[in-house]
Formats: C-alpha cells, structure tokens, sequence
C-alpha cells in the first residue's frame, strides 16, 4: 500500500471508528426492496446509511445437493472462485483486496455457495473492490495447479474430521436420516470421491449452476436505490442467463427407529438423535420453532438443560434444533456426555422428548421462551451482516418480503395447543435415527 493510500485509509478508518461509536446498537430497519434483473438474477436490498459499509453476497442454489455422483463437487467448484481470476493468482485476489480494508470470502453448503463482500462505501474503495469481486464471480481461472493443491487440501481435510467423534456422528446423521435423498452425503465428499474429482467436472458445474437464473443478491449499506442497481448489473450483469436449478425431491418420512453405535478412542460420547423436521415457508414454522426454543433450543433455560444437564449432571452440553430448507430439514437433538454414562443420558432426552410431545410446554415456559425470542430479535438485525444473513433466507427460499416485519408478531401469537398440535403431527420419536459415537465405559 503506497503512502498516500495509506494515510487516507488511516483518516478514513478513524471516520469509520467515530462512526461505530455514534450509531445505536440497533437501529429502525429500512423495507426490504426487491427487483429481478433483465437477465434473471434476484436481488434483495436494504439501505442502511448509519455506517459507511456496503455488505453485498451473491448466492447460487450450487451446494451440494448438486453433487449428483460427485460427493464434493460443489465445495471444490466454490473453493476455486477466489484461488484465481481474471489472470490473478489467489494471493494476488488476497492482497489486493487487504489493501483496499474490505474482505472477500465464498463458502458451500448443502443447498447454496455464496460469495460475499464487505467494503468500505466510499467509491475510491468500493469501485477496485467490486472489480475483483466481480471477476471472482465471472471469471474464475481454474486452473489445474490450484485444482491439484486444493484437492490435496480437502484430502488431509477429510481425515482429520475422521478423527472427531463430533464430525463422525454428524456425517452419519444425515446419511442415516436421509438415506438416498441428495441432503445425505457430506458436503465437504469422501476421501474416495475427493480423489476422483477432475477439473473438468469443476467447470462443467460452474457452467451449469453459476448463472443469473440461478442467482440471488443481498445488499444491504450505505447506497441508494440507483446504485445498488447499478452495483447488481456490475457484478452479475457478464453472468449467462441459463435456468433455476430444478426443485428437490421431497424427503421420505422415516418409519422405523435406527440406532447406530460407532466405537471411537474419545473419554466422550456423542449422540444426535432426530428425524426429518420442517421446510422454509412450512405452515407450522412457527409453533414448532417456538416449542423447540422450550424444549432445546432455549440454551440454559431450555427443558433438556433443566433435565439432562442440572438436574442430573448427565452432559455439559444438550439442545435440539431445527434445519429448515428447502425439503424438510433435520430435527437434530444432540448431547455429549461420558462414555459411562451414555445410556443414561440417551434414555432422559427420549423421555424429555417425548413428555414434550405429549404435553407441550406450560404456560410459563411459553411466555418465558417467547420474551427471549422477540427480545431478542432486534440484535440479530442491528448490523449489515445480520440483515444480510436474513436477505439470504428470504431471498434463496422466496419467503415473504415483510418475513422480518411479521416476524415477532407471529411468535406471539403461538398458543400452546398450536405446539402441541404441531409436535404431535410431525415429531415422531419412535421412529427417529440415533446415531452415538463414542469410546467404551
């Protein structure tokens, strides 16, 4: 970085600094705007004028659920992006953008790959940044050498998480869970099909998902209306048209219990427990996100806390979640604990389980759990990336513009016969998938 640049960034990050301490910790959010460009790409935007930031992502439904016969297609392909473009090497693409204050990373996962910026608002920074963002998207290199050491990377990757008894148990969660369903190979793929993995398999991927059609934009930062536009057609406005990626099958419901004990050197022992759960838009989202919050998802006021961890010192760490996506997504229920004492465990988060099916939660459980929720919730949109993670949803799974605006309001307005209607209908624990990892008592 040349000096002038230098002293610039330094009086404009003292800017930034007395800005950060001026703006509340939370702030009124502006309607979310919405458009679909000319060559199909969705775009989600909120102006947010309080800080000098622009948070920009461009998601591609091209996760895994795309592998199709190749298990970790889709995360080398989302690797590649930023590893070389335009000409650049990937060390190149780092330091141009560190040089700039801004950051620029891509991730994969089942459903979507993303590829995120955050920049500074003003032009002299922005513009460069955008250059590049925009060439990482469009203009991957691909080349062989990069494909080479990066697969050698996912490799010793791959073997590491083997060593974990945490990571085991997930993978074989989901495989037990969804079976021949694309939501059941590891996104990260085996050692076997890492190894088998081609480079023209990565382009061809590219070629098919990472097209506009196929392409949702959050922006959320300091623009207007007319540059953010403007910002859309830059970074996608070079991408093919091409198609949406075609829905997913609907997941099978389980209809028999499984239980899978793996041996594993560890003085702990986990265990997931669950079954298929909810979709995003699902009818019962919010009766059944609100009694999970009872029963798991709650932390340390949460019912299996209260039963496993306090009152029995049976595991340290015990909750339940749901995974909305497209198709149902897992209803996980997860502890670790001693391995002498696993059975014990196992057997009290199944009774928690089911006395909460069959009984729902109490009154005061209910309205304890809907005050951290709705108090909550104006911390998860009082920065650019909170809104943004929220732009993501709403966009890659066509949720209502108003989502967050209803959102609180809808929580508040679940009643308890709701939850226990709802649990009763679609939480089976007598034919849920137990997958537990651990060494021997």
């Amino acid at each position: 970085m040349d000096t002038n640049m230098l002293s610039r960034w330094a009086g404009y990050a003292g800017s930034l600094l007395l800005c950060l301490l001026l703006v509340p910790v939370a702030h009124a959010m502006q309607p979310i705007q919405h458009w679909v460009t000319d060559n199909g790409v969705r775009a989600y935007f909120v102006p947010a004028p309080e800080l000098p930031m622009v948070d920009i992502t461009v998601t591609f439904a091209a996760g895994s659920v795309r592998d199709g016969d190749h298990p970790g297609l889709a995360n080398m392909t989302s690797t590649l992006l930023d590893m070389g473009a335009a000409g650049l090497s990937a060390d190149e693409i780092a330091s141009r953008i560190e040089s700039l204050g801004a950051s620029l990373t891509t991730s994969a996962a089942r459903e979507m790959a993303t590829v995120s910026l955050r920049s500074l608002s003003d032009r002299s920074y922005l513009d460069p940044a955008l250059v590049i963002f925009t060439d990482v998207i469009t203009r991957p290199n691909f080349d062989v050498k990069d494909f080479e050491r990066e697969q050698q990377r996912k490799l010793v990757g791959i073997r590491r998480s083997e060593q974990s008894p945490s990571r085991v148990a997930g993978y074989r969660f989901y495989q037990s869970v969804f079976a021949d369903h694309p939501y059941a190979h590891r996104v990260s793929g085996t050692e076997d099909s890492v190894k088998a993995l081609k480079l023209d398999a990565v382009k061809a991927f590219y070629k098919r998902f990472y097209v506009a059609k196929n392409a949702v934009v959050s922006i959320v930062g300091d623009l207007d209306r007319k540059a953010a536009e403007a910002l859309v057609q830059q970074v996608t406005g070079g991408l093919p048209k091409g198609s949406r990626a075609a829905s997913l099958p609907p997941v099978k419901v389980l209809e028999v219990a499984k239980e899978e004990r793996i041996s594993h050197p560890s003085t702990q022992t986990h265990v997931r427990m669950g079954a298929p759960g909810m979709h995003r838009g699902d009818a019962d989202y919010f009766a059944l996100y609100v009694g999970n919050h009872v029963l798991g998802g709650g932390g340390l006021v949460s019912r299996l806390h209260e039963e496993v961890r306090e009152q029995r010192g049976l595991s340290y760490s015990v909750n339940s979640y749901f995974n909305p996506m497209e198709q149902d997504g897992p209803y996980l229920l997860s502890l670790q604990t001693r391995n002498d004492q696993v059975d014990e465990a196992l057997a009290v988060m199944r009774k928690t389980l089911q006395d909460f099916v069959d009984k729902g939660p109490t009154e005061e459980e209910l309205v304890a759990s809907k005050k951290n929720i709705t108090g909550g919730f104006p911390l998860r949109i009082a920065s650019n990336s909170g809104i943004g993670s929220y732009l993501n949803v709403i966009g890659f799974y066509d949720l209502p513009l108003d989502f967050l605006d209803t959102y609180n309001d809808k929580v508040m307005a679940v009643t308890r016969e709701q939850i226990i209607d709802a649990y009763q209908r679609r939480v089976t624990p007598e034919t849920m998938v137990t997958v537990v990892v651990g060494g021997e008592s």
